[in-house]
């Protein structure tokens, strides 16, 4: 009877040490999905928020940074025909901190009563790789160093950031010269920015296009472009036209139509007027500034791609089209072999005319002055671009024509509006 009834109290034991068991693995499957849940939540996130685990951006902070900088700059570490101006002359003076992203530094400046934004990829000058020409050679001045073989290393570094080869003659902008005592570092100098893709594109393409910002000049790892208030979700035109002169419905519609009609005069040109087709990986109102007389600049291209490397870019392993999009720039899978292709399948107009021109037409205008029916054939014209509804890898043949008919109803457009103002 005891050995029975200690029989049934281990029997007993066991049952529930056995639905503990299972208790205690269904509460551990049960965390560990909720702690993937979480992950793939976060992961999606940075995703689309890469700025979420940004540096905050201080004044104090950034004043920091630039004190290092003209620190180095007293030191001989590093030279720039702005950093007696900065460090020096007192002409050159920091007003705030714009952001930080990512180790990306932005601050603005107020340069002899002109406002510039000061930029550079990493905090410190000694955060970039030295050049090892200037470890290598102890000659004073750097003056052993074999010109020569100076311009092979520059070459590399450029083809490095565009994917571009460029002959020797276009190598001016990034050619430090051998002037005055500080040549080492203005070589230096030079090194660090070579490494910043966004300087690379300002510099080549200053002298090319209206629609870049031109370098003013740099110190160190630091470099100057002009300052243009950047566009933002948060403006309801997307770019600030509170002061567009005319009366409030008609001066915004044709403001919103001679931006339009130049983010055209930027596409073509980017697509036509280089040797190779640039594209833009990452087009948002905070990339772009518009001038005074309407003019749309790029004033953030470290997302932008010449043909070449966006080829290199997209030629990635891939399971399903999803892992064929880098940012705005779409390839699709071959399953056959497991592969993005390298040609990119949407183009820049149509990112435009999902991200910009939509908010702009797919309501009427704010103008009584533009026909309804012209107004009508605009929405059509931008939903057709935005979302084109052909094969894949035929959006660049549909492209010059969907181009064209909003150049033509977009003028149309400015002509109405002008005929109203008579």
């Amino acid at each position: 009877m005891a050995r029975a009834a200690g029989a049934r109290g281990r029997a007993g034991w066991c049952g529930r040490r056995g639905r503990c068991g299972r208790c205690g693995r269904g509460a551990l499957l049960a965390f560990a999905a909720w702690t993937a849940g979480w992950v793939l939540a976060a992961a999606l996130l940075l995703r689309a928020h890469p700025g979420v685990l940004s540096e905050r951006c201080t004044n104090e902070k950034s004043r920091r940074i630039l004190a290092a900088l003209c620190q180095d700059y007293r030191g001989g570490a590093l030279a720039g025909d702005l950093c007696e101006d900065l460090c020096v002359a007192g002409k050159l003076l920091f007003q705030r901190c714009l952001h930080y992203d990512r180790g990306k530094k932005v601050l603005q400046a107020d340069w002899r009563g002109r406002p510039v934004v000061l930029k550079s990829k990493e905090e410190a000058f000694s955060s970039f790789p030295p050049l090892s020409l200037l470890e290598e050679e102890a000659g004073e001045g750097g003056q052993d160093i074999p010109e020569a073989e100076l311009l092979l290393m520059v070459a590399g570094e450029v083809k490095s950031a565009l994917g571009l080869e460029l002959s020797n003659s276009s190598l001016g902008p990034w050619w430090p010269g051998r002037q005055g005592p500080r040549w080492r570092g203005q070589l230096a100098s030079l090194w660090a920015l070579l490494q910043q893709e966004e300087y690379v594109y300002f510099s080549l393409l200053q002298d090319l296009s209206p629609h870049v910002l031109p370098v003013l000049g740099s110190c160190g790892h630091f470099y100057a472009v002009e300052f243009l208030a950047a566009g933002s979700p948060h403006h309801r035109a997307l770019f600030p036209l509170d002061r567009v002169p005319g009366a409030p419905g008609g001066g915004q519609a044709r403001a919103i139509s001679d931006i339009a009609l130049s983010f055209l005069d930027m596409v073509n040109h980017f697509d036509s007027d280089f040797s190779h087709r640039l594209h833009l990986c990452d087009i948002k109102p905070e990339n772009f500034a518009i001038r005074s007389d309407f003019t749309v600049v790029a004033i953030d291209v470290d997302m932008a791609f010449f043909e070449p490397k966006m080829r290199e870019i997209l030629e990635q392993n891939c399971t399903d089209d999803e892992d064929c999009n880098f940012f705005d720039c779409f390839s699709r899978c071959d399953l056959r072999v497991n592969k993005c292709g390298a040609q990119r399948v949407n183009n820049n107009l149509q990112v435009i005319c999902d991200k910009i021109f939509r908010h702009w037409f797919s309501a009427p205008l704010k103008s009584s002055a533009v026909s309804f029916q012209l107004q009508l054939q605009l929405q059509e014209a931008v939903q057709e671009c935005a979302d084109p509804g052909v094969p894949s890898g035929n959006t660049r043949r549909d492209a010059p024509s969907v181009f064209w008919k909003l150049r033509r109803l977009l003028r149309a457009t400015l002509r109405e509006l002008q005929e109203a103002e008579k």
